[in-house]
């Protein structure tokens, strides 16, 4: 059994963020709270702690992890140099949401960065997780806290409906804000590529380093990056099925009133076949739904994309207990901010998309 200790997430009982740090010292792996999604801690110096991160999620070695620090002044201990635009973009960003990939120091195990010369650090804003590193001091390598490819969890009932059992500790910080993993920016290229879209969005990555640019579209603009199978990756979150339910997932997109029209005759062929149907939905879309005999898990309105990003996992891992058998949700075409995130998460979520005319 992995052992939960419950702290409050505004002001952590140091007694036991010290018992926890302890555990990560010791090459112990503890879950515990960001404000994106709950990570899941190893001594990111210690090459058997971050085997046993890789196993107890079922991670394959091509998958990099990132490190966390409490601060920008531990980063030159962990790059081989320091970008010019590193400073600049830690004054604005950290602590927060924005992972930065750069050169590798030789004290980085090829373990944490997938065998690649690079490594992505981030210094958490979450109060718990600036505690846990504080109090370990030492670099802590954290993937989500979750079986790889499902959602990540934004709760800690979330982390142990994965890993219980695997894993030592659970640091039980309640919900998380952000909803949604760090942007990734790739600070070994110019300019510097987003690698993976986050709260931290283009727009504001842009008044820093306003060269910053986006990884090319894919054909047809609807499906995420492909990273082959066994590739090294340059960033967490490449793989071009990620993040995803059990069932089989549906995306329709084009205009909207078209779209719900044939979500609604999709979810009545379902549901004739004799399967139980899940809907993904937006409070706009949910009263297409009426009268339909489907599972809805409610994203929150088009308005509040942060509600949404929020409630993201959660609402997927709600479809999975529900045990449906399909899961269909409209797309909503809009790329500005956070919302890119959403749709980057939608999409590698996804089994396939379908354009309605």
């Amino acid at each position: 059994m992995t052992e939960v200790v419950r702290v409050d997430p505004a002001r952590p009982n140091l007694k036991d963020i010290s018992r926890a740090a302890d555990c990560l010292r010791r090459g112990g792996l503890v879950a515990f709270p960001t404000e994106t999604v709950y990570g899941l801690g190893a001594h990111a110096l210690d090459r058997a702690a971050v085997q046993r991160l890789f196993e107890a999620k079922g991670r394959p070695a091509n998958d990099p992890l990132i490190v966390h620090i409490s601060a920008f002044d531990q980063l030159a201990a962990l790059v081989a140099a320091l970008p010019e635009q590193a400073a600049p973009l830690a004054a604005r960003f950290w602590p927060g949401p924005l992972t930065l990939v750069m050169r590798r120091a030789p004290s980085v195990p090829l373990e944490v960065t997938a065998g690649r010369d690079t490594v992505a650090v981030r210094v958490p804003a979450h109060p718990v997780a600036h505690a846990l590193l504080l109090a370990a001091s030492v670099p802590v390598a954290a993937p989500s806290a979750n079986l790889f490819s499902r959602p990540s969890p934004t709760r800690a009932a979330h982390v142990l409906d994965d890993l219980d059992g695997r894993i030592d500790m659970l640091v039980d910080g309640g919900p998380t804000q952000v909803g949604v993993e760090s942007t990734v920016l790739d600070l070994t290229v110019d300019p510097p590529a987003v690698l993976r879209p986050g709260a931290v969005s283009v727009e504001m990555l842009r008044t820093v380093v306003p060269a910053v640019r986006l990884p090319p579209s894919p054909p047809g603009g609807t499906r995420p990056t492909y990273v082959g199978d066994g590739e090294p990756m340059a960033s967490p979150g490449l793989l071009s099925k990620h993040y995803a339910p059990r069932a089989p997932m549906t995306i329709y997109q084009g205009d909207p009133a078209a779209v719900r029209q044939a979500l609604r005759a999709a979810a009545g062929e379902a549901i004739a076949a004799g399967q139980r149907v899940g809907v993904l939905a937006t409070a706009e879309d949910a009263p297409m739904l009426n009268g339909v005999p489907v599972v809805i898990a409610e994203l929150g309105s088009e308005d509040d994309v942060e509600a949404i990003a929020a409630g993201l996992y959660a609402a997927l891992r709600q479809l999975d207990a529900a045990q449906v058998d399909t899961i269909l949700m409209r797309d909503v075409s809009r790329e500005e901010g956070l919302w890119r995130a959403v749709r980057d998460r939608i999409h590698r979520a996804a089994t396939r998309v379908v354009s309605v005319s």
